[in-house]
C-alpha cells in the first residue's frame, strides 16, 4: 500500500447521494484477477460520473457513499484510478472498513461544512489533504480540520494494512517468543525457537 501523507490533487464534487458499490464497480467485473487492476471498471455504467472522476485524487460525495454490497472491489477501483480520498457526510460501514485497509482515506463532514469547499471548486480545482496535520485546504483559502482514529492514521501514514502492521512488530513478537520459551519451556514442548 502506498503511504498517505499529503495529497495535493484535483477534487471533483459529485452531487449524488447513495452511490453504492455496484455503481462504483459493477459485479460482472469482479471475476477478474485483482492483479489486472480495476481502474477500467470504475463507474463503468455511469459514464458521466466516470468522466468526471478520472484524473481526480479527491471526491466530494453526497451521503451514504459506498453503501450496498460488501465488495472490496469498489475500493480497489477507486484506488487503482488514483483516488486517495473521499469526503462525504456518511459512508457504507463495510465500504469504510475496506477503504481503511486499502489506502483510501474517508473523511466525514456534514454537508454544511463542505458547502464552502464545494462552492470554491470550479472545474476540478486542486485541494490539499494533509493527513499529519489533519486538514483539508481548498481554493479560496477554504480550510477544514478533521479527526481520524490514531490507529487508522498510522496505517495510512506508514502504508500498511492489518497484516503489515502485525509484521512491523515482528522483532518485538520474536523477542517475546524467546522470553516466553525460556520462562515457560513446557508451554511449547518440541518447538525450537531461535
Amino acid at each position: 500500500m502506498t503511504p498517505f501523507t499529503t495529497l495535493a490533487a484535483r477534487a471533483v464534487a459529485l452531487d449524488r447521494t447513495n452511490i453504492d458499490t455496484d455503481q462504483i464497480i459493477p459485479a460482472r467485473f469482479l471475476r477478474r484477477p485483482r492483479s489486472d487492476g480495476y481502474m477500467n471498471f470504475l463507474f463503468h455504467d455511469m459514464p458521466d460520473v466516470r468522466a468526471a472522476v478520472l484524473g481526480a485524487g479527491v471526491i466530494l460525495a453526497g451521503g451514504n457513499f459506498g453503501c450496498g454490497s460488501s465488495r472490496e472491489g469498489a475500493v480497489y477501483a477507486l484506488v487503482d484510478a488514483g483516488i486517495r480520498c473521499v469526503i462525504a457526510p456518511s459512508f457504507g460501514d463495510i465500504f469504510a472498513g475496506n477503504a481503511s485497509k486499502n489506502g483510501l482515506l474517508l473523511l466525514r463532514f456534514a454537508e454544511a461544512e463542505t458547502g464552502p469547499l464545494r462552492a470554491a471548486l470550479g472545474g476540478g480545482d486542486d485541494v490539499t489533504v494533509d493527513l499529519p496535520a489533519q486538514r483539508v485546504t481548498g481554493p479560496d483559502s477554504v480550510s477544514l480540520s478533521f479527526e481520524i482514529d490514531p490507529f487508522r492514521k498510522r496505517m495510512l501514514l506508514d502504508g500498511l494494512d492489518d497484516i503489515g502492521m502485525t509484521l512491523a512488530e515482528t522483532p518485538a513478537l520474536e523477542a517475546w517468543s524467546r522470553l516466553d520459551a525460556s520462562a515457560r519451556p513446557w508451554a511449547a514442548p518440541g518447538l525450537a525457537i531461535a
